[in-house]
């Protein structure tokens, strides 16, 4: 972990040393989100789908890990809630969230994921419904695996990570105890601005505070 993810930004100027030479790997793993809407199958683009079902209070890399192994074991297209539960080790509220994935599993083998994103106009469209028709799935969620296709970067993906971060920043006032949809907006419109004032893009500016946090660019 490289030694400045311990620092707390408080000035624009700290999170412009922090970016410079993480540039390009973050336009690089933006560049890797971007060929999988272009050259992904349904079944690669509804693993990205169960990863944001799984990562909510959990470790990323705990809940990919999870993903790779259903996969491995054809459990993702074909596993029973009870067997897909006892492959999310480590994931909290497994039980909940293997349900997720089995009632996502049903809405996407009559329509295609593709295909239901490919309707929508843009993606804020596309994370409206998603969020009111994906059980699991919140703002938050739906921006995360939106981004993760290539389909939304310039969505918020306000996890506790980012919101802190934000206040540090002044971008916002404190960590709301919640996020409803009114609230999560709100904060996104602040992020958009801030993103434009320091002109550093969102999908950019989300992926650049999760690497000062975690010290690596994940997913």
């Amino acid at each position: 972990m490289e030694p400045w993810s311990k620092i707390e930004i408080l000035s624009i100027e700290e999170l412009e040393d922090i970016y410079a030479p993480v540039k390009d790997v973050i336009k690089a793993r933006l560049a890797e989100f971007r060929l999988i809407w272009e050259t992904a199958s349904e079944e690669e683009l509804f693993r990205e789908l169960v990863f944001c079902l799984l990562t909510p209070q959990s470790k990323a890399k705990i809940c990919w890990k999870a993903v790779q192994r259903l996969a491995r074991k054809g459990m993702i297209q074909e596993g029973e809630p009870c067997r897909i539960q006892e492959e999310l080790v480590g994931v909290r509220f497994n039980q909940r969230k293997a349900e997720y994935i089995c009632l996502a599993r049903e809405i996407f083998c009559k329509k295609s994921i593709r295909s239901t994103l490919a309707g929508f106009s843009n993606p804020f469209a596309a994370r409206e419904w998603l969020a009111e028709n994906v059980k699991g799935l919140g703002y938050k969620e739906a921006s995360h695996f939106l981004r993760n296709i290539g389909w939304g970067e310039e969505l918020a993906i306000l996890d506790r990570h980012i919101l802190k971060n934000l206040v540090l920043l002044g971008v916002i006032k404190e960590v709301p105890n919640s996020l409803s949809k009114r609230v999560y907006l709100e904060i996104e419109k602040k992020m958009t601005a801030f993103s434009r004032q320091v002109e550093i893009p969102m999908g950019h500016l989300d992926l650049l505070l999760w690497y000062k946090e975690a010290g690596e660019v994940f997913k």
